[in-house]
């Protein structure tokens, strides 16, 4: 009998295996774990995305401000229910934080403010998304919510559809890890994020170029995405994927000390991972 490709996503997506790691072999023996303990990061959840197996975590079930990540779900809801094609105006309900490169009356395709929303972390562009989408913003965070409960996503609420500052808003680093890898079963949520460079036109034919706030994808072998995030609230925020021999490992971390600390910190923890995949993968053999 057939399986249900969404139910097939779903399963993967929420799949974890918290015992097996250590049945196996010994993590803290593993080059690398030393440093674990020394990071700033308040939070994270390192997985293997095949198995489900949990390589490191540190507080990943404790809720928090998330910051900029909350845009994976604005993304996700644009994508599941938006018209790519659809006109999305930068109106004065929707240009709020007034930190964006969207300015008040510019119009853009949807595909395009989605670009520029993850790339380039433009608040106001999530803001238009969400009314476009929802009708309101209001709405839309409803949209966001029941999203979030039909992920199983416990520790998560959502109250924006950017993430700034409100204590109403927030996640786990566990939470936002099925939401990553729920997401990145999306093959155009996943080319989105994992594009360096685009050229953004706008309804004027204006252009506006943009790089992604994300540097592992220039910087880590095998990254292929996903999302930063900062406020003063979160600290820095880092959602990654990456590949190499054969293994997809997944990483949230949450609340480091600084923007250059959640990368560095980030390819630390995916090292370690990746070399913890290498001993199994030599168990195994």
């Amino acid at each position: 009998m057939a399986v249900d490709p969404e139910v097939e996503r779903l399963t993967a997506a929420c799949r974890i295996d918290s015992t097996t790691l250590r049945t196996i072999l010994n993590p803290d023996s593993i080059e690398g774990f030393e440093q674990l303990s020394s990071l700033s990061a308040q939070a994270w959840i390192l997985v293997d995305d095949s198995t489900g197996m949990i390589l490191s975590q540190k507080y990943a079930d404790e809720p928090r401000a998330i910051a900029s990540l909350t845009k994976m779900m604005t993304c996700l809801l644009a994508l599941e229910n938006g018209v790519m094609t659809d006109t999305v105006n930068i109106t004065e309900d929707v240009f709020i934080a007034k930190d964006s490169r969207v300015k008040l009356g510019d119009g853009y395709v949807m595909d395009d403010l989605i670009y520029e929303m993850m790339l380039q972390s433009d608040n106001d562009a999530a803001y238009a998304i969400a009314k476009h989408i929802g009708g309101d913003t209001l709405r839309f965070c409803d949209m966001m919510n029941q999203k979030a409960a039909y992920l199983g996503m416990k520790n998560t609420h959502f109250a924006n559809p950017n993430g700034m500052p409100n204590y109403e808003n927030y996640s786990s680093a566990s939470d936002v890890l099925t939401l990553a890898r729920y997401c990145m079963r999306d093959s155009v949520f996943a080319a989105i994020v994992g594009t360096v460079e685009k050229d953004i036109p706008l309804i004027d034919r204006r252009h506006m170029p943009i790089k992604n706030t994300n540097m592992l994808l220039e910087k880590y072998e095998g990254c292929i995405g996903i999302k930063t995030g900062f406020t003063r609230m979160a600290g820095n925020c880092l959602a990654s994927a990456a590949r190499r021999n054969g293994s997809t490992l997944y990483l949230v971390l949450l609340g480091s000390r600084s923007m250059s600390s959640r990368f560095s910190e980030s390819i630390i923890i995916l090292d370690y991972g990746f070399r913890v995949m290498e001993e199994l993968n030599h168990l195994s053999q």
